[in-house]
């Protein structure tokens, strides 16, 4: 992209002087400086005296310094950085004063070279620009003085400044990260981001279709991860973080592209919608977390004062997100993560809000703690007025659903997110498309505890994606188009940065979806989307404080993009039916008849919504007919049944049963026979055990049936059975497993070709874990009785063999904990007896290499970026796995499906992150800590101090620590005195070091590579 940034500012100079010389022309540059040669662990204090005194229209401190900075303004502190990486900036029009002015810095370097760099621009009241940079005249000491801040104090005795270099010079170490562009943004209230935009590199659209960067984002603009448009056709794009709200004005047929800082204090959206004249939008964590409306109060075209309509608790990657406006235009859903709890005074509910866990036989929580004890609901969805008091749940059961949209029919869908650590796990769910219906359940129990799409008191997704990272969605609807895409639902994925297209039809009153992949780069960490006012899609690339960019797709080809009627008169009076159920939802007052008669419909999703209607109504006013009434269906009875065992009292569980013992599993088909072992795992789940002679009708009635042709219905007749302690499960179950055949490969499997998964998923799948198996396992391992010793060694054998193959950061936990669970149900004799199987560990030994040979040095990020110059080829693949196994990467990360737990799996790392944001990561490791991989520092009563994830289930603290083959910690609450997040992220810094040029090169070409052999690194 060309240099456009200083446009408005070349031809302003001034003629004003400063006490120590001219001022600087305001298109001169700042200088790296500092006090003779930096040394680690020292810092220095710099002061520049200037006068001024005109009328100020406008005043910006820009500075930084490797490593640590803290500014003041006449004595007054501005602002102090941590990252040399980012400029740091301050409005400082209310610190000047007319006559003589100090600006005042103090900078620390903790390793390595340092130096720091400011400028101060002054816009007076005629719009000409002065600025302070730093440069020869500056002074400074590495004394600390009493009140050197201050604009009196006598720095006669201070040294002059040693120039560094200039910003810019490609030979120093900061140049890639702070530029000319970065102060420009940082400087100016607006920008000037491009004149014409540039072909996207390394991206792929369909044929007649153009991919264009339209504007590289400054760091100090942070990185953008929502977006939306305004009435105006502008757009407005915020920063995950605190850098604040731009606004975009895209340029057409040669004009500038402008970006513009919005005058609000408020930041971290990741949700943007205009309505109702305002801009609302969703902050994610902290004080302000929650729904905001911002409004234009001076008539200026810009938002500039802010509301916060809803607190919502929650933050962090799984916390609020989406707001969008409702297809009557009256009101507003928002959406939100699984760790966000619903907001105070909900005035009204779709959703029954008696949820709960629904598990027949015990959980367990994900083996390296991850969202342990967190309950239902889930993420959910809520609809609010345009005043936030007005607060209705409509969905829930999310894991992570990043954002919401509606089709032309009024339907809302949404793009959930999978578990990835629960690859090659049976409870693995991939992430889906969704269809929001009122009153929907979708299922997400915490650890091994989520439900399969078959589950009746759920729904199903329409359909499935397959690994990755939902973040925002967007129907193309005003987007010139062909048609095929002007209708689609359009999905973004971060971690393989991948823009699918879905393209939804009428099934029933849903629709079933098929995908296809419509922009891949390499990487593009695609976040949120919208369709501009000139038709375009354009979309946001961060995430992470990762670099952003923000890009467009055009349609160039000779198909017609007339705007279409995307409504779909396929299945509307089926979506009517529905919508009529919906409606009696969440109150009393509903038609009995008319939700009766639809309890049985084969369209899952009109009995689901008769189901929750009749859930809304007084038990006692249907409970007799649902137990009664000879005219219910065999499908409409189990669904009236499931009701009532989520509704009733334990009272009702004889009559439930009774009820359900007349129906012919046999005549039914498998989702109705699904539905009706799932009204037994709901009442005996919620209304309690049976006693012994219905639990012997039970056995006698369901152990028959097992094993049955479907695994589904095999899977839930285990469970039953094992809950019943029915005699023979363990010799019919293990039977089961032996003969199941090889593991077949996911529907979303498939795609492993064209989106190039690669690493542990491409592993997986070319070697599939025993998921079905794994999942009968987990079943006995609560099954006490019944058991020979051989059998018990058949059973312990199967973990040493399901853990040859490769799953997720979880499995080899998992399958370790399930172990462990079974082990205590074995007498002590037989314990004894299976040590030579119980012993053995679950965990991939690492290989051992070399060390590397250096020499190294103490790597900076831009000296290992410079490093591997513009394109790494003919590297060595070997050497490169051996040194990601030297330097311990492996200890604590997974990659092509070998090492570590305690980490990310970085085997799809250089899809989601450039090399420079690689080295972030890896050099400063505790720069950005996702949410995910954070831990917390807990003191025990009697001193202790234990580091790694903290995790509250019930009275008890479980601490999961670094170390992979540890069980967590348990401790008491009366245990813990205190606990704080820590912000040091649990990998050390230093990793590189050891490495000398050529050795980190090959390390970073196998990291690239993905562990693929046939990487253009290697050719």
């Amino acid at each position: 992209m060309r240099d456009l940034f200083f446009r408005p500012f070349r031809l302003l100079f001034v003629a004003a002087f400063l006490l120590s010389g001219r001022w600087a022309a305001a298109e001169e540059s700042p200088h790296w400086v500092w006090l003779g040669d930096a040394k680690p662990e020292t810092s220095i204090r710099l002061r520049k005296a200037f006068e001024f005194n005109g009328q100020v229209k406008s005043a910006r401190l820009a500075a930084t310094a490797d490593d640590e900075i803290t500014a003041y303004v006449n004595g007054h502190k501005v602002f102090e950085g941590k990252s040399w990486q980012n400029l740091e900036t301050a409005d400082v029009k209310a610190r000047l004063v007319p006559g003589r002015n100090v600006i005042a810095l103090e900078a620390r370097n903790n390793t390595g070279s340092g130096a720091a760099i400011a400028e101060l621009r002054i816009v007076d009241e005629q719009g000409q620009a002065h600025a302070v940079v730093t440069d020869a005249a500056w002074l400074a000491t590495n004394e600390t003085p009493n009140k050197w801040q201050a604009p009196d104090f006598n720095d006669q005795g201070w040294s002059a400044v040693q120039i560094k270099g200039d910003l810019g010079d490609e030979k120093l170490p900061w140049t890639k990260s702070i530029t000319a562009k970065a102060f420009g943004s940082a400087l100016s209230d607006g920008l000037t981001a491009s004149e014409l935009p540039e072909p996207a590199k390394n991206a792929k659209v369909p044929e007649g279709f153009v991919i264009e960067q339209v504007f590289e984002v400054p760091r100090s603009m942070g990185s953008w991860v929502s977006l939306t448009t305004d009435p105006q056709g502008r757009l407005l794009a915020s920063d995950q973080q605190g850098a604040g709200l731009f606004l975009i004005t895209p340029g057409h047929d040669g004009t500038e592209t402008t970006v513009q800082k919005l005058p609000v204090s408020v930041s971290g959206f990741q949700g943007l919608c205009y309505a109702f004249d305002a801009l609302y939008g969703v902050v994610n964590g902290g004080s302000n977390s929650g729904l905001h409306r911002l409004r234009d109060t001076n008539g200026d075209g810009l938002v500039d004062s802010d509301e916060h309509l809803v607190k919502m608790n929650g933050g962090g990657e799984h916390g609020p997100h989406a707001v969008i406006l409702s297809p009557d235009g009256k009101s507003l859903y928002i959406c939100a993560g699984n760790f966000t709890k619903l907001p105070d005074d909900i005035t009204d509910s779709k959703v029954p809000r008696n949820w709960s866990e629904d598990h027949l036989l015990p959980r367990r929580w994900d083996a390296n703690g991850f969202a342990a004890g967190v309950l239902a609901p889930g993420g959910w969805v809520i609809r609010v007025d345009p005043e936030g008091k007005q607060r209705e749940i409509i969905s829930t059961g999310f894991r992570n659903e990043y954002d919401i949209a509606f089709n032309a029919d009024g339907e809302l869908f949404s793009y959930d997110a999978d578990m990835e650590w629960d690859l090659g796990a049976p409870w693995y769910r991939p992430t889906r498309v969704c269809h929001v219906t009122d009153g929907s359940e979708f299922g997400w129990r915490s650890g091994t505890g989520k439900w399969p799409p078959y589950f009746e008191d759920s729904l199903p997704p329409t359909i499935e994606i397959g690994p990755g990272s939902p973040v925002g969605i967007v129907f193309g609807y005003g987007a010139k188009f062909p048609e095929k895409y002007q209708q689609s639902l359009f999905i973004l994925d971060w971690t393989y940065s991948t823009i699918y297209a879905i393209h939804l039809t009428p099934s029933g009153s849903s629709y079933t979806g098929m995908k296809e992949e419509f922009a891949v780069g390499q990487p593009m960490q695609v976040t949120d989307a919208t369709i501009g006012a000139d038709g375009a899609l354009y979309f946001t690339a961060g995430g992470r404080g990762t670099q952003s960019t923000l890009y467009r797709i055009r349609y160039v080809g000779s198909e017609s993009t007339a705007p279409v009627d995307a409504h779909n008169a396929a299945g509307q009076a089926d979506r009517t039916l529905r919508q009529s159920l919906e409606k009696m939802q969440g109150h009393p007052g509903g038609d009995l008849n008319a939700i009766f008669a639809q309890l049985g419909n084969a369209d899952r999703f009109i009995r689901y919504a008769a189901r929750i209607a009749l859930e809304a109504q007084p038990v006692d006013s249907w409970k007799q007919r649902a137990l009664t009434d000879a005219s219910l269906t065999p499908l409409a009875r189990i669904t009236a049944m499931i009701a009532l065992a989520r509704q009733g009292a334990a009272a009702d569980l004889p009559a439930i049963l009774t009820a359900l013992q007349p129906i012919d599993v046999s005549a039914l088909d498998e989702q109705p026979q699904l539905a009706l072992l799932r009204a037994y795992e709901l009442a005996f789940s919620r209304l309690g055990a049976p006693d012994d002679a219905w639990r012997q009708k039970v056995i006698s009635r369901l152990d028959p049936l097992y094993p049955a042709k479907s695994y589904p219905v095999n899977a839930e007749l285990a469970q039953l059975l094992v809950f019943l302690n029915a005699p023979g499960v363990v010799t019919k179950t293990l039977d089961l497993m032996r003969n199941l055949g090889p593991e077949p490969i996911p529907d979303w499997g498939s795609l492993v070709g064209r989106s190039n998964y690669g690493g542990t998923v491409g592993k997986m799948l070319e070697n599939m874990p025993p998921s079905r198996a794994i999942h009968f396992a987990f079943v006995l391992r609560n099954q006490k009785e019944g058991w020979t010793l051989p059998q018990r060694q058949e059973y312990f054998q199967f973990f040493i063999d399901a853990a040859k193959r490769p799953g997720g950061h979880s499995f080899s936990r998992f399958l370790s904990q399930m172990r462990d669970d079974a082990l205590l149900t074995c007498s002590p004799t037989d314990q004894v007896a299976l040590q030579p199987l119980t012993n053995v560990s679950l965990f991939s030994a690492l290989p051992k290499v070399d060390p590397p040979k250096g020499p190294g040095r103490k790597w900076t990020r831009d000296e290992a970026l410079a490093n591997l110059g513009e394109k790494l080829t003919k590297r060595n693949y070997d050497h490169g796995r051996q040194l990601f196994h030297a330097v311990s990467c492996s200890k604590c990360h997974r990659f092509n499906g070998e090492g570590g737990s305690i980490g990310p799996d970085l085997s799809t790392a250089s899809k989601k992150f450039p090399p420079p944001d690689l080295f972030d990561a890896i050099i400063e490791p505790s720069k950005v800590i996702s949410d995910q991989y954070a831990s917390q520092q807990v003191v025990t009563t009697d001193g202790q101090v234990l580091l790694g994830r903290a995790v509250q289930i019930g009275d008890e603290l479980h601490v999961y620590t670094p170390d992979a083959d540890a069980l967590p910690k348990v401790l008491k609450k009366s245990q813990v005195e205190e606990i704080h997040p820590s912000p040091i992220s649990q990998m050390p810094v230093g990793l590189l070091d050891s490495l000398n040029p050529e050795e980190l090169k090959d390390l970073m070409a196998y990291i690239i590579s993905g562990g693929e052999k046939d990487s253009p690194v290697y050719k």
